[in-house]
């Protein structure tokens, strides 16, 4: 595969991403937040499950696990675990436009990590592009900019987009391996652990259509998203993939908006501004 294929790739993954937030929003009207997060797994699991079935013995260019794979699955399923939970509590009782938003500083997490443990290059631009979106993550996280109040929620979905930093470098170590089962074992795992961990704090999920959706929305959004984006990481890298993968969150917040009409805040249009800015920085330098 080229490097333009790659690309193509990382943008897909980031478009099918971009349904996750708003749509999360509006199941979590009949799901709570821990199963969802595990639903969203679970829908990943299955779905790509049928795909490997359907395209069984087409694929030859992936290799096998072997033993020196196991760390990296294990950390990526723990932080697959820990990552959606406190996204979907952060979006539970926050607006889904400024979570979208916020999942902007999964560059900054996957970046600066790809840097600092694994060694890979950050380009001069990728620099400024990091600066302008963790200047705008810290805006957004304001609940009141006057008195400098943080939102613990904002403050919840930054977390969460430093675990899938790491997460997504972790990937990376593993993107020569076969896509779909890369996704099998991470739905199974984060999925069936986040539904443990829903029924440890005591949420009750009852039998409804909407479990349903939510399944088909995690085979969309997490399990095709993270399949393309495996495979654009293959080619092109954890820091490069992740500066494309920055279009999911103006799409998010963009569907959030048409799906929850209101009017924006102010500190919100400052922000949008600002990593748009940095998201064109870095997906520009990647591109050339």
């Amino acid at each position: 595969m080229n490097n333009s294929k790659a690309i193509r790739y990382a943008i897909y993954a980031a478009l099918l991403y971009a349904v996750s937030t708003p749509f999360s929003k509006l199941l979590m009207e009949k799901i709570p937040p821990v199963f969802m997060a595990g639903l969203l797994y679970l829908g990943a699991t299955a779905g790509m499950c049928i795909v490997t079935f359907l395209s069984r013995g087409r694929s030859k260019e992936n290799s096998s696990f072997i033993h020196s794979d196991l760390p990296y699955l294990i950390l990526m399923v723990v932080l697959d675990i820990a990552a959606p939970i406190l996204l979907m509590t952060a979006l539970k009782n926050s607006s889904p436009e400024s979570v979208s938003l916020l999942n902007n500083f999964e560059i900054v997490a996957t970046s600066l990590i790809a840097l600092l443990i694994f060694k890979e290059k950050i380009s001069p631009r990728l620099w400024i592009a990091i600066v302008l979106i963790t200047a705008a993550s810290i805006l957004l996280s304001l609940s009141d900019i006057t008195s400098f109040s943080v939102s613990v929620y904002s403050l919840l979905a930054l977390l969460a987009c430093c675990c899938w930093g790491l997460e997504n470098n972790c990937t990376r170590k593993l993107s020569n391996r076969d896509p779909a089962r890369i996704v099998i074992i991470k739905g199974f795992g984060s999925g069936t652990g986040s539904v443990i961990v829903a029924l440890i704090s005591g949420e009750r999920l009852t039998l409804t259509p909407y479990i349903l959706l939510a399944l088909l929305l995690g085979f969309v959004a997490y399990g095709l998203s993270i399949y393309t984006y495996v495979y654009a990481q293959r080619y092109i890298g954890a820091a490069k993939t992740s500066a494309f993968y920055a279009l999911a969150p103006f799409m998010g917040a963009l569907i959030s908006l048409a799906l929850f009409p209101k009017i924006p805040a102010l500190l919100f249009i400052i922000s949008f501004v600002i990593m748009a800015l940095g998201a064109f920085l870095a997906i520009e330098k990647e591109r050339t």
